[in-house]
């Protein structure tokens, strides 16, 4: 079986989700969304950016 080469992973688990959303108070989903929109070692920072401009 052929993988996706030179494509990031921007999933989040459900620890990795749970951690950004207990730090900054967007809801697990949310945190998912932004890994996958903005990448993973961006999300905890879009996330707390996204409920300030909230």
């Amino acid at each position: 079986m052929a993988t996706k080469q030179g494509k990031n992973d921007n999933r989040l688990s459900d620890k990795e989700a749970l951690h950004i959303a207990e730090t900054t108070d967007v809801s697990p989903r949310q945190a998912k969304e932004l890994a996958e929109k903005h990448g993973k070692d961006k999300a905890e920072k879009e996330a707390k950016n996204f409920k300030a401009e909230g």
